[in-house]
């Protein structure tokens, strides 16, 4: 029984978004770690995500039914009932929200409530079933994981925390485009309207090339702003011009559906170079070193 609780909460979601949150925090710390914040922002965050999430399964239930990626989830089979899935969403989400109250502060909190609300509620609610622009309103929720981490530290949202969040942002179109058409005939049976369904491939294609270029440039913003270093400069460029050409190059409508895979495999390396990066190659105040000196 807790197996099918736990699965409402999405664990693989769960894990990229606190590689996601750890990551900001980090940046913002720049080595001065707080052992203590980070586990309750993690633990906050954990519980939050996993809370939207298990209301999401409750949500798209029935049409879940009809993806072969999601057909054997425990709302579908009928392995919990939607009353408990509701009332374990909602404990979990209180716990949550009660973690990052007591133990960060008001902008890293109202983050989270930003996020919860868009996935939920926009998303899941209003437009992931009815409008190709989901995705995009969608991708803002996921995008507040990095920023609730580094708020964590700041207290306050400044150019970092808009960096991160504008490109996570980014990140998403190309990731969740690249989902949907290497799993077309899924999206396709459940009826969501996703670019490459409502324009087709062809088209999403030019959105996901002007999408990566768009994201690798805010990100070389925080080498501009003086928060990363010049390794994370190299990595990240070569980084985004390889993504660039497999979107360019290795397109051909024979075979679409390996592309897509290909696109979507290679956004998670690219996401987690990046969390990996921000995390290692932050630079450090000169002038705060010298003042402690």
């Amino acid at each position: 029984m807790l197996k099918h609780y736990i699965s409402l909460t999405k664990t693989d979601i769960i894990s990229g978004n606190l590689i996601a949150t750890a990551a900001g925090f980090f940046l913002a710390a720049k080595g001065d770690i707080d052992w203590q914040l980070l586990i309750f922002t993690l633990l906050g965050v954990t519980l939050i995500v996993g809370s939207g999430c298990a209301f999401n399964n409750y949500i798209d239930r029935d049409i879940d039914g009809k993806m072969e990626r999601t057909k054997n989830r425990a709302l579908v089979k009928g392995m919990l009932s939607t009353k408990s899935a509701l009332i374990f969403a909602t404990i979990i989400g209180i716990l949550g929200f009660s973690a990052l109250v007591f133990f960060t502060n008001a902008w890293a909190t109202g983050m989270s409530v930003v996020g919860f609300l868009v996935y939920v509620g926009l998303y899941s609610l209003m437009l992931k079933r009815t409008s190709v622009y989901g995705t995009a309103i969608g991708s803002i929720s996921g995008a507040c994981p990095p920023v609730i981490g580094y708020l964590a530290i700041t207290a306050q949202f400044d150019m970092g925390a808009a960096i991160l969040l504008v490109a996570f942002c980014l990140w998403q179109m190309p990731h969740s485009y690249a989902i949907a058409i290497y799993r077309f005939s899924d999206y396709q049976r459940a009826n969501i309207p996703v670019l490459p369904l409502t324009d087709g491939i062809k088209a999403a294609r030019y959105h996901i090339i002007a999408y990566i270029i768009a994201f690798i440039l805010v990100c070389l913003l925080l080498v501009q702003q003086n928060y990363v270093g010049m390794v994370y400069a190299v990595v990240m460029s070569v980084l985004g011009v390889y993504w660039v050409y497999i979107a360019l190059m290795e397109y051909s409508e024979k075979n679409q559906i390996a592309w897509g895979k290909k696109l979507f495999l290679l956004s998670i390396v690219i996401i987690c170079c990046f969390s990996t990066l921000i995390s290692l190659d932050f630079v450090v105040d000169n002038s705060l070193i010298t003042a402690f000196n």
